[in-house]
């Protein structure tokens, strides 16, 4: 198996850096002194055991969880004190885990709400473009579709205009294999193609991810264990690199559900 990553510009700086963060919850320590840099056009794979502190990551970029010390930031701006929202407004997006979208509203009302002034045409356009079953659901309450169609509409948040980071969080978590595959596709063909973004994507389907990803970032115990090309990673067995490593943090994994 191989990877077929788009490959992003090494040349040019990251959009988004991740500088010496560390988190939690409680008082309890999830992230220890996680870096990482995403430059334009590449799609990192962040894979780990549950509880490992992939999820939280995605948190503290995205600015739901605010580090206890270290710094984020976006095309070179510091962004560790900003909102969400106004991350948001700078290119951040944030598809969490668990069908996120507003299900007491159509489809093309959810649309309209993810869609920043002005864009919610195209936005319409290209989401039924990639998502062919939206446009027959476009006047359909969000809640009453089937939870891979929640998906399909909760995706094509990433769809829109001016994105910078893209952060998904298990895409095909609970979805049936025929809804995965088309998932993994909108990620490889729409997303990955767009060399003006970097993103970095959480899923189950830990193979299956390492063959759209250019890097991938292997976490333990809230710590990056092992760091490299996906490609690399795909051609071993993938749990060794799973394993307890010098570098991991010491002590019991947190628990899956908070800290992901």
């Amino acid at each position: 198996m191989s990877s077929t990553g788009t490959g992003g510009n090494t040349d040019a700086p990251p959009v988004l850096e991740v500088r010496g963060v560390s988190a939690g919850y409680d008082g309890l320590t999830v992230l220890r002194d996680v870096s990482l840099a995403v430059r334009p056009g590449e799609l990192v794979a962040l894979v780990g055991p549950n509880g490992a502190g992939k999820s939280t990551l995605l948190k503290v970029v995205s600015g739901v969880l605010r580090p206890s010390s270290g710094q984020v930031l976006i095309d070179g701006q510091d962004m560790t004190r900003m909102a969400p929202f106004r991350r948001r407004r700078a290119g951040v997006c944030h598809i969490p885990e668990g069908r996120a979208v507003y299900k007491g509203l159509t489809v093309q009302e959810n649309l309209q709400m993810q869609a920043p002034r002005g864009q919610h045409r195209q936005l319409m356009a290209d989401a039924m473009d990639a998502f062919p079953k939206l446009a027959d659901r476009r006047k359909q309450i969000a809640g009453t579709m089937s939870g891979g169609e929640q998906q399909m509409l909760a995706m094509s948040n990433a769809l829109v205009s001016g994105n910078r980071v893209i952060l998904v969080d298990e895409p095909s978590l609970g979805l049936a294999p025929i809804i995965v595959e088309s998932i993994f596709e909108f990620l490889e063909n729409d997303l990955a193609a767009n060399h003006n973004v970097a993103m970095i994507i959480v899923d189950q389907f830990v193979h299956r991810l390492l063959e759209i990803a250019d890097l991938a970032h292997v976490m333990r115990r809230g710590r990056l264990s092992w760091s490299g090309s996906a490609a690399e990673l795909s051609d071993g067995n993938v749990f060794e690199k799973y394993a307890d490593d010098p570098t991991s943090a010491e002590g019991p994994e947190t628990d899956g559900v908070a800290a992901g």
